[in-house]
């Protein structure tokens, strides 16, 4: 759910990159970094200075916080003209050596004096200049960000058994947890209520998510779980194989319960693994 898989794809690609690209070198300026996968203005930032002591602003959440408070802004720093004015600012703020240590000093400021509350404002040493102390409004600075409406929304996973193995999809790119696997999963369009779903619906729509025939068995549990601004009901059913094709690729795999340890699963299809192996 942090992006820890996306992360390790990112630092793969990137290391493959910059052997066939820049013969093994990392670059040390903030616009090269940023060709990186996965690397933000942020995080080059971070690396340009903290590594390589370049001139190099950085905003990140205890910054953003500590600079809101400086300049007084009460608007939403997450806009494009917010972020623009706190990026224009860290960079005017920047010396010209050791660029790496005082952006260390910056964040570690944010995280001990100017917290998101109670900020220790008489004890913080750049007070004398801080127009939210002279004003008073540290407290309401910066603006809070408006929590996303909860959608509530039902999947169901079925885990198909042929010859004591079921089957395993690996998760394709654009997709929620890409490139980890999982047993059959797809939504139920309308289904809001907690109750379990029809055992035709789901062997319908088995089929159409696999191409799989099976026989669905009872619901063996339903997980309830949460991700950015969904909340998931997942009902997880086991499935007899009758009859169908899998595709013959790398991607789909009929592994043995003993082999789920094998496979990078996700949160909620490695509880349903664990639920299968003990039933």
């Amino acid at each position: 759910g942090l992006g820890y898989y996306s992360r390790a794809r990112n630092i793969h690609k990137t290391a493959q990159q910059l052997v066939e690209l820049n013969g093994g070198e990392f670059p040390c300026d903030v616009k090269q970094l940023q060709q990186l996968p996965g690397i933000g203005r942020y995080t080059a930032g971070a690396i340009a200075s903290f590594a390589f002591d370049r001139p190099a602003p950085i905003v990140e959440a205890n910054t953003l916080r500590l600079y809101c408070r400086l300049v007084g802004y009460a608007d939403d720093p997450r806009t494009a003209a917010g972020q623009r004015l706190l990026w224009e600012f860290a960079e005017r703020l920047l010396p010209r050596k050791s660029s790496g240590r005082f952006n260390q000093a910056l964040m570690d400021l944010g995280a001990t004096r100017c917290t998101p509350t109670k900020p220790d404002c008489a004890t913080c040493p750049v007070r004398s200049c801080c127009r939210a102390v002279a004003e008073g409004s540290q407290d309401s600075i910066p603006m809070k960000a408006v929590r996303p409406q909860i959608t509530n929304i039902a999947e169901a996973v079925v885990a198909v058994r042929r010859n004591g193995r079921y089957l395993l999809r690996q998760i394709p790119d654009g997709r929620r947890w890409a490139g980890l696997w999982d047993f059959v999963r797809f939504p139920l369009d309308g289904h809001t209520s907690s109750k379990s779903p029809q055992l035709s619906e789901i062997s319908s729509r088995l089929t159409e998510a696999s191409g799989l025939i099976a026989e669905i068995g009872p619901r063996l549990a339903k997980i309830n779980h949460s991700v950015t601004r969904y909340r998931i009901q997942l009902f997880c059913f086991p499935a007899t194989y009758h009859s169908g094709v899998t595709p013959r690729t790398s991607t789909h795999r009929w592994v043995s319960p003993k082999q789920f340890a094998d496979y990078p699963l996700s949160v909620t299809g490695r509880q349903f693994a664990d639920l299968l192996v003990g039933s």
